[in-house]
């Protein structure tokens, strides 16, 4: 998997890099289906903000895990934690499409035709 960082009117600092590839190969290990994650990071007087977006096969991707604080360390936390929570739905909305087309594979045909008065 590959983990791209970049930054945004900021100089990305190895605490931050470090940080970031200590924290997100382990959220991320749980979806097998994540190739590519990039994570942008930019400045703007007080605020900071972080965004990750993820891609993989089968037409996944999500973006918008961005988030802003006060301190970069937390706006790190935040996203990696709002990137969980949305990797975790978009996972079992898929496992629930798999489960509902199976059970419409289960239907057992009519045998017979039905005649009708």
């Amino acid at each position: 998997m590959d983990i791209q960082i970049a930054g945004r009117s900021i100089e990305v600092a190895d605490a931050l890099k470090e940080r970031l590839e200590s924290k997100l190969p382990p959220v991320l290990a749980d979806y097998p289906r994540v190739e590519n994650c990039q994570v942008v990071l930019s400045q703007e007087k007080f605020r900071h903000t972080c965004t990750i977006t993820v891609q993989g096969r089968d037409k996944m991707h999500i973006t918008g895990a961005a988030t802003s604080d006060a301190d970069m360390i937390s706006a790190i936390d935040l996203a990696i934690d709002k990137l969980d929570k949305q990797l975790r739905r978009s996972r079992e909305k898929m496992l629930d499409r798999q489960k509902a087309r199976e059970r419409l594979g289960d239907v057992p045909a009519a045998d017979a035709p039905v005649d009708l008065p």
